[in-house]
């Protein structure tokens, strides 16, 4: 493959060449060159020489999406350098970052500030762009998505213009651009609504299945995030409510905080989930022991320390959303799926809910929410188990996350979301040259 040695006057560090591989490590792309542009105007002077030379153009986050969302044979933009909070404005309060910043530095950037995000995901190593534009989200009776949170953002589009969106500058573009997939254009630049920052109660317990999911409603009702998992194979599970708190902040300690969070859930569960690679036969057996390990604590903390776990172990993941009233039934069809095939799962289910939301192509959009989803570990055969899964979820009109594995097209999609088409509207001006597609965004979106 021949590679050029400039892009036209990006401004930009001299472009890099090697493929590209997901965190998981089931998608990989191999660009005919890749950008780190440090500024918008170095950005759009990297879109605009690519579509000189005729080709596509994906943004990377940091690879957590377990579908070919970024995958590109073309220009990869790389977000190591478009980083960094570029302002923060306590009286409006809203914090404005670079597309590239990671999560973690946001979150301790905002605290450092004295301030929060409402809501967030269980892990903080994504850019703030690649987690919005696939729909990352933590679990909330009232907060939703981290998309949901965003009130003004900045896009580089098909020609190269960078577009100002807000819900008074370029309302359409803002609504479908908050989760975009990539689609619209490369986003530079985002900004949140934030908040004071509050303490949080972690009340974390294990709980029998049936109690659980006979108190499912009651659960998330009374707490104003509530997740839990179920441990296949076991009639166990583990709960998680969280709650804000007057405090004062009681974090774990710093022995049982390793134990729990590193010894047993990373540690000793990566081990577990390597013998039963290597074992199957043996995975319901470790599932017991697993499910009993977890024993029940309360701490609190400042928000992103309680939202948030190390995840070190590797695997592959299939979520799908459901309307909140299918919830126990779609869960116990799935326990009851385990309980009469052969397969072997190591991972536990996990949970959680969210909100309606107003933005077209969001997980939750119009609909209250419960998320069911499903893990491997990775190098362990999926396919037929997450099949098997993805039907239960589509009886359900089940809408698969954007960023996991799911075998959804455009066609089935359309009918799953109200606003389908008012967001490929919005693609259909942007880009209509599908500057911004890949084999995936065919896929789910039509070409």
């Amino acid at each position: 493959m021949a590679v050029s040695n400039a892009v036209g006057g990006s401004g930009g560090r001299a472009p890099t060449i090697g493929p590209w591989r997901n965190w998981a490590g089931n998608v990989t792309a191999r660009p005919a060159r890749s950008v780190t542009p440090a500024s918008t105007e170095e950005l759009a002077a990297a879109v605009r020489a690519a579509a000189a030379d005729g080709l596509t153009v994906k943004a990377a986050g940091t690879g957590h999406s377990f579908t070919p969302a970024a995958a590109t044979d073309g220009l990869l933009i790389r977000p190591e350098r478009l980083t960094g909070v570029r302002a923060v404005d306590r009286e409006a309060g809203t914090v404005t970052v670079a597309a590239g910043t990671p999560l973690k530095h946001l979150n301790e950037t905002l605290a450092a500030h004295g301030l929060s995000l409402a809501n967030m995901g269980d892990i903080m190593e994504q850019t703030v762009s690649g987690a919005t534009s696939t729909g990352t989200h933590g679990t909330g009776r009232d907060s939703a998505s981290i998309a949901a949170q965003i009130t003004a953002l900045e896009l580089v589009t098909a020609d190269g213009s960078v577009l100002s969106c807000s819900a008074e500058e370029n309302p359409e573009v803002f609504t479908a651009a908050r989760l975009g997939l990539g689609a619209l254009g490369v986003i530079s630049e985002l900004t949140f609504a934030v908040e004071p920052e509050f303490l949080l109660t972690a009340r974390e317990e294990p709980m029998p299945y049936d109690e659980v999911t006979d108190r499912f409603d009651e659960l998330v009702t009374e707490n104003e995030h509530f997740e839990f998992y179920w441990f296949p194979h076991t009639g166990g599970c583990n709960t998680k409510r969280n709650n804000r708190s007057q405090g004062p902040a009681a974090p774990p300690g710093r022995i049982s905080g390793w134990v729990e969070d590193e010894l047993l859930s990373n540690g000793v569960f990566q081990l577990a989930c390597a013998v039963g690679r290597a074992v199957p036969a043996a995975i319901p057996g470790i599932a017991k022991v697993s499910s009993r390990a977890l024993s029940a604590r309360t701490y609190t903390d400042i928000p992103y320390k309680v939202f948030t776990s190390p995840r070190r172990v590797r695997f592959v993941e299939m979520e799908y959303a459901l309307p909140r009233a299918a919830a126990v039934a779609a869960l116990g069809e799935l326990k009851s799926l385990v309980e009469r095939s052969d397969f072997k799962v190591s991972f536990p289910v996990e949970v959680r809910t969210a909100p309606a939301d107003d933005i077209p192509l969001s997980t939750a959009s119009g609909r209250d929410t419960v998320y069911l989803a499903v893990h491997m570990y990775r190098g362990t055969p999926y396919q037929a188990y997450f099949a098997a899964a993805e039907r239960i979820m589509t009886a359900h009109d089940g809408r698969p996350h954007w960023g996991k594995v799911h075998t959804r097209d455009a066609a089935y999609l359309a009918d799953a979301y109200p606003r389908f088409g008012e967001f490929t509207a919005v693609r259909d001006r942007l880009d209509p040259e599908r500057r911004f597609a890949n084999a995936y965004l065919r896929r789910v979106l039509g070409d």
